[in-house]
């Protein structure tokens, strides 16, 4: 256990074994979801972003890869937005699965 936050330490180079991975991307969609539904948030890049996330343009991708191979403009979503709990998410998805 970490004493600072009270939450279990996690070693991606030792285990996944405790690391949620797909349901951390899972929840990251989820604030992509609801945060692009909202007015002047959505554009051209989202569309594809959404598009791509369907399979619209090739194999489906699993929500981990899309996030990984679109982290910066994921990144720039969440501090647009200023979702300190998206970005926190997704921190902690990046540095534990990524």
């Amino acid at each position: 256990m970490d004493s600072a936050c009270g939450c279990k330490k996690t070693d991606r180079y030792i285990s996944f074994g405790d690391i949620d991975c797909d349901g951390n991307a899972r929840r990251v969609m989820a604030h992509i979801d609801r945060l692009i539904a909202q007015p002047g948030h959505n554009n051209a890049f989202w569309d594809y972003f959404m598009k791509k996330r369907a399979g619209g343009s090739g194999p489906k991708p699993d929500d981990l890869f899309l996030i990984h191979s679109n982290i910066n403009q994921i990144r720039d979503l969440f501090e647009t937005c200023a979702d300190e709990a998206a970005m926190a998410l997704l921190i902690q998805l990046e540095e534990e699965c990524c």
